[in-house]
């Protein structure tokens, strides 16, 4: 945890003021899918891009800043984070139009919500996305892929708000999105996407992401707290059978355990701590390394300070 709440107070008598709100002491469990973690310091939800770069113009030097999206493929510790996290969460930032051949849809829309703009307008090629838990924003980070397509084949530039406190557009090459991955400054915050569709019915969409669902319906875990697949797959081999073969999948920590529908998803049965998620994790790990040889990466994002 922080220190004393006059620490906290003094923070936020050092922070500009903004359009967006503030709140210190935000509990984050509520933000993210595995439903642990820490507080935040201070979380502010800005009101637009000039909003978020006034404040970055004028916060405090070196403040530690987070950014948080829908939290599906985080674990936040159970210190919580230091300094402030934004999370773009205003009508401004789930905005979208259609151009021809391309939609441009702010960072804090999910995932999900494409389904009824596709059908909506007879477009395809972004099904995948539909699938994937959380918000777009996001997915950059990770290059989110599934069934054979990743972000980075449907992706043709983003809307940036750097550490300077700017609006810039970026390429999408300027991304450097690899498996599960991507490369650019840290201070970076994205807050629009445009992406590229294509010309099809909406019989075809909702058919194509219909056999999407009964896929994950039938191969992964469904309405419990889990943040999807924890391990990214090492180079021409399936991290779910390197956990079976190793009997990895029968370890528990607590409330903390494998899924016995996919191995690669840790599940919360209710009673975990970010603490006990993360050293089940760390325990499948070294165990994998122990049987074969192979470090297993987290894909994951663990983030904050242990208590």
């Amino acid at each position: 945890m922080f220190g004393p709440k006059k620490e906290t107070k003094r923070l936020l008598e050092l922070l500009p003021e903004v359009k967006g709100k503030y709140l210190p002491d935000e509990p984050l469990a509520k933000y993210t899918w595995f439903g642990v973690g820490g507080p935040a310091e201070v979380m502010f939800w800005p009101q637009d891009n000039e909003d978020l770069g006034w404040f970055l113009k004028n916060k405090p030097y070196n403040l530690p800043l987070f950014v948080i999206g829908s939290g599906s493929n985080l674990l936040i510790r159970d210190g919580g984070i230091p300094g402030v996290v934004i999370k773009l969460n205003s009508k401004f930032y789930k905005k979208w139009s259609i151009q021809e051949g391309r939609i441009t849809c702010g960072a804090g829309m999910k995932n999900s919500e494409l389904k009824k703009i596709m059908i909506d307008h007879n477009i395809g090629g972004l099904e995948f996305l539909v699938s994937i838990p959380g918000s777009l924003g996001g997915a950059i980070k990770t290059n989110a892929g599934c069934f054979g397509k990743e972000l980075k084949d449907v992706l043709l530039s983003a809307t940036v708000v750097n550490g300077n406190g700017d609006e810039i557009e970026v390429a999408a090459d300027d991304f450097n999105l690899g498996y599960r991955c991507s490369f650019f400054p840290e201070e970076w915050i994205i807050t629009a996407l445009t992406l590229k569709t294509e010309p099809q019915s909406a019989e075809k969409t909702m058919q194509i992401i219909e056999e999407h669902k009964t896929y994950r319906l039938k191969s992964q875990p469904h309405n419990v707290k889990t943040a999807g697949s924890t391990f990214k797959n090492p180079e021409g081999l399936r991290a779910w059978e390197l956990i079976k073969k190793t009997g990895s999948n029968l370890f528990k920590v607590n409330g903390a355990e494998v899924s016995d529908v996919h191995c690669n998803f840790l599940v919360n049965t209710g009673k975990a701590t970010a603490r006990d998620i993360e050293e089940l994790g760390n325990k499948i790990v070294e165990n994998v390394k122990k049987e074969t040889s192979i470090v297993l990466e987290w894909e994951v994002k663990r983030v904050g300070i242990g208590q």
